[in-house]
């Protein structure tokens, strides 16, 4: 997972840093530090983190996981 934080649209609300503090912290009164690229076991915290923001200025990117293949359901064989 790597973490993106739009610096332009962060208000310094702080809802991350609630929610995920070993990954997010304020240095300061308003400057936000990060890690980008956190522990897999954090995981979940910064999904809750990134979902709190009330701006969305947080962007998470999955990296190591694959999108799902969807398979087309078969035709034919129905009755008429």
């Amino acid at each position: 997972m790597r973490i993106v934080v739009d610096l332009t649209r962060c208000q310094s609300y702080g809802q991350c840093v609630f929610l995920a503090s070993t990954v997010f912290r304020f240095h300061g009164e308003e400057a936000l530090e990060y890690d980008y690229t956190p522990d897999d076991q954090l995981r979940e915290q910064v999904r809750w983190a990134a979902a709190a923001c009330p701006v969305h200025a947080i962007t998470l990117d999955y990296l190591d996981e694959q999108p799902e293949t969807v398979s087309q359901p078969e035709r034919g064989g129905g009755k008429v």
